[in-house]
């Protein structure tokens, strides 16, 4: 996988991963702010299993460990001012050069996130204060099943924290390269949560620039969520900015034109071939070679493995060199191919 770039086509370390297995602590955590409790066997009506005065959803079907695993709401105060000592810290999830990801239980409600902590050093040295900010504004104000939560942010001395979401699977990258390609359901599956996703940070005016498996997490259902904003910008006109990941680029970046929204079509069309064919199309040996056949669209499918006729036309359909040519993201949740094999619930496990 190439390394994300900046606008001068320098290497930019991409965000530290968040993934963790559910026996490095004893409770896990759900999208919008639910976390599981256990209730007894004999309490399968969710009415009747509480936890300190928090009403249950729903009971997830199963047992662990003898006990129903139970989803309940827990309190939410925006105005809420954070520090460390609020949460218990758990195993290290990751590493970048920014900082590192820990999994995190808050004291008080026992909720588990992701604490990612960034060194304010490393912030001046690499002069990402804007990038930095802008990207929590973005997080923060997204509220969708597949998106990544970013529900505050608190600072000391030395560092800056960001409270995420906890997403119990991690990164969609080791599952890809665990089994070298997906089959055309799971694919389906990945490639409607994430046109759904984008629709939505399309209409909040959210460009996200850098969809690649390394910025996708699945959660505890194999839900796939975005979760890094770094290269996101909100914004109603086009823009010039070269950023990104070589592999993922769009014709328009490449050649330094204006891009908008389509960049983000372009980019599902890339994720849903390497989903599978386990590469994107135009890699080649160097950046130069990369961009000349991203420039020309050179695209092929392998004869091996098998991929069906529909799932090839939903790729050329969106790996097409003018932008406003693009298959929509309403049409994509419309295509045969989507409708045939992908799950509408998201889940892949």
């Amino acid at each position: 996988m190439a390394s994300a770039i900046d606008a001068s086509g320098n290497p930019v370390p991409t965000s530290a991963v968040l993934m963790a297995s559910s026996k490095h602590i004893g409770i896990m955590c759900h999208s919008e702010n639910l976390e599981f409790l256990k209730c007894k066997k004999k309490d399968q009506n969710p009415e009747k299993c509480l936890d300190k005065g928090r009403e249950v959803t729903r009971c997830i079907l199963g047992l662990k460990n003898g006990s129903f695993i139970c989803e309940a709401k827990m309190e939410e105060n925006p105005k809420r001012q954070w520090s460390l000592e609020d949460f218990e810290i758990g195993k290290r999830l990751g590493r970048g050069k920014f900082g590192r990801v820990y999994v995190a239980r808050e004291v008080k409600s026992k909720f588990v996130v992701a604490l990612k902590v960034i060194f304010k050093e490393q912030i001046e040295k690499y002069k990402i204060q804007h990038q930095l900010r802008r990207e929590m504004e973005i997080q923060t104000s997204l509220k969708h099943p597949n998106v990544l939560r970013l529900y505050g942010w608190f600072h000391d001395s030395q560092r800056v924290f960001l409270i995420l979401e906890y997403a119990h699977n991690g990164e969609l990258y080791r599952e890809l390269s665990k089994r070298g390609h997906f089959t055309e359901k799971q694919a389906a599956t990945y490639i409607l949560s994430l046109t759904k996703a984008l629709a939505y940070c399309h209409e909040k005016h959210v460009i996200h620039r850098d969809i690649k498996p390394e910025n996708l997490l699945l959660d505890h259902e194999g839900r796939l969520k975005i979760a890094d904003f770094g290269w996101s910008v909100q914004s109603r006109s086009k823009r010039h900015t070269m950023c990104g990941t070589l592999d993922y680029l769009a014709p328009e970046m490449v050649e330094n034109k204006a891009h908008d929204y389509a960049v983000d079509n372009w980019t599902l069309g890339i994720l849903c071939y390497e989903f599978l064919y386990g590469v994107p199309p135009f890699e080649a040996e160097s950046q130069a070679d990369t961009f000349r056949r991203i420039v020309k669209v050179d695209l092929s499918f392998p004869s091996t493995p098998y991929v069906s006729s529909e799932a090839k036309n939903l790729i050329s359909q969106l790996l097409v060199k003018d932008s406003s040519r693009r298959l929509p993201l309403q049409k994509i949740t419309e295509h045969p191919w989507i409708v045939k094999n992908a799950n509408p619930v998201g889940a892949c496990y």
